[in-house]
């Protein structure tokens, strides 16, 4: 007995297959997938040769979902099917020579940048509509004022902190190294009370960073500038103190800038590549910088007796605030490894996201 084809029009999106079969007043249609890209059709209907059974086999080019949409009208029987892999077909069956029964649905055509500018703007209209459904914070102006203008404070703070500490160097040299406290230290007090700010924001939903790499950071900075140098009158004439700071400052006047920048919406390239790539030297250069100042700061403290901790006069007078500075050398490399992990993994999401954006 031969078979009856019915007249087959096909159309394509980067996603689906559009299938229209003139088959009218169709009835008992059955449509199934056979492995994972052949498709069958048998139907009763109104076709080229009238009233008859008619059937078709389509072996797609590449694998499909499973999953069959069809819809019955008076005229035609609409079928819709997914691509498993969302991309162009270059043809709509596996073999090269199109089947006798099988012709382009010129009413759904497109070629393939058309079908590209159609998912745009799909993607467009949908980012359009999630956004006008999502509530917008009536203080997100008043937010980001507050963000910028700390970003700001910052930022000139420790511009002067880096151009007075690089002027000083040039003009008196090595013996700038040697004052850099009393010069300086006022600036990096203020500077360093306000970056506190840094682990308020996330605890209050104004940032998104997260609240322990920031916790690590500030609390470790204060460590050393109030406690190392600002409570040991013998450590503010060391030159460690000018590698601390000036490593310090080299890193902020890049980082706040562009926060500062990103609080309005603008993004400068050269600037973003900078403060992701340029803590990747000078982060590790600081710790261990912080770390120098540490270890030079245990005698002062074994022989001041500062900070020191009272004990039973069975165990000794008392417990010297050098140990517990021993014991945060080991949570400051910890801590550089947190961080330095934190920040690479920003760096990795920032470059990746941009090249798909280009692409």
């Amino acid at each position: 007995m031969q078979i009856l084809t019915p007249q087959v029009f096909w159309a394509q999106r980067h996603g689906e297959i559009f299938l229209r079969v003139e088959l009218s007043d169709a009835s008992d249609v059955d449509i199934s997938l056979q492995g994972h890209n052949t498709l069958q059709f048998r139907a009763q209907g109104h076709g080229a040769k009238g009233d008859n059974q008619y059937e078709f086999n389509l072996e797609f080019l590449e694998p499909v979902k499973p999953e069959i949409h069809q819809k019955l009208t008076q005229r035609q029987v609409d079928i819709k099917i997914r691509k498993r892999d969302e991309r162009w077909w270059e043809r709509l069956t596996l073999r090269e020579k199109k089947p006798l029964f099988l012709a382009p649905d010129f009413d759904r055509w497109l070629d393939e940048s058309d079908a590209e500018m159609e998912l745009q703007a799909k993607e467009k209209i949908n980012k359009i509509s999630v956004e006008s459904r999502v509530r917008k914070d009536p203080y997100i102006s008043l937010k980001k004022g507050y963000l910028f203008m700390y970003n700001l404070v910052q930022f000139l703070g420790f511009s002067w902190i880096f151009v007075n500490m690089t002027v000083r160097l040039f003009i008196l040299g090595q013996d700038s190294f040697y004052d850099t406290f009393h010069t300086t230290a006022d600036m990096m007090y203020f500077c360093q009370m306000m970056a506190v700010l840094e682990v308020v924001n996330p605890l209050l939903g104004l940032v998104k960073t997260g609240f322990f790499p920031a916790m690590i950071q500030v609390a470790g900075r204060n460590v050393i500038l109030f406690v190392i140098f600002g409570c040991l009158d013998e450590m503010q004439n060391k030159a460690v103190v000018f590698y601390v700071f000036y490593l310090w400052s080299s890193i902020e006047i890049f980082r706040y800038p562009f926060y500062m920048l990103a609080c309005i919406g603008t993004d400068w390239k050269p600037l973003t590549w900078l403060r992701y790539s340029l803590w990747i030297p000078l982060y590790p250069l600081g710790v261990v910088a912080e770390a120098v100042a540490v270890i030079q700061s245990l005698p002062i403290f074994d022989e001041t007796r500062l900070f020191s901790v009272p004990l039973p006069s069975a165990l000794g007078h008392s417990l010297s605030f050098s140990y517990t500075l021993q014991l945060y050398l080991v949570v400051m490399f910890l801590g550089l490894f947190i961080n330095f992990r934190h920040l690479y993994k920003q760096r990795q999401r920032r470059y990746r996201s941009r090249k798909r954006k280009v692409h």
